[in-house]
């Protein structure tokens, strides 16, 4: 993360793709993010972390020295969405599914096998699904 690390205790599961409009509006493309739950981050630099409520539903975590999107965390859940970008290279993050493919930009293709889902996948929900 450009002001400080993210420190993961377990292994990383895999990521998601969000083509959902509010994520490709705000981030220029769409999202790439891995979940983790709270207990498991330990954000080095959290202090620069501003929090701004996207919904009723989430809010995303932005660094207040660069502007940089960072997080994702539902209001009721017990985890945060880490943006894939944020980890040092080479992670061990490899691809899982794509979320709201309706609203995929008309600049670009999905060109994976990976499962598609109109809107939330049924193992992580986005929005009131």
């Amino acid at each position: 993360m450009p002001t400080g690390t993210t420190e993961l205790l377990p292994t990383i599961q895999s990521r998601s793709r969000n083509f959902c409009n509010m994520c490709r509006k705000q981030s220029g493309h769409y999202y790439a993010a891995t979940n983790i739950n709270d207990d498991m981050v330990d954000i080095e630099g959290g202090e620069t972390v501003t929090w701004f409520a996207a919904s009723s539903f989430a809010r995303r975590g932005f660094c207040s020295r660069c502007g940089s999107v960072m997080l994702w965390k539902p209001n009721d859940e017990g985890y945060v969405s880490i943006m894939a970008g944020s980890f040092e290279e080479p992670s061990s993050l490899v691809g899982g599914y794509h979320i709201f493919i309706a609203d995929k930009g008309s600049y670009y293709e999905i060109d994976d096998d990976l499962p598609r889902y109109e809107r939330s996948s049924p193992s992580f929900k986005v929005l009131e699904d």
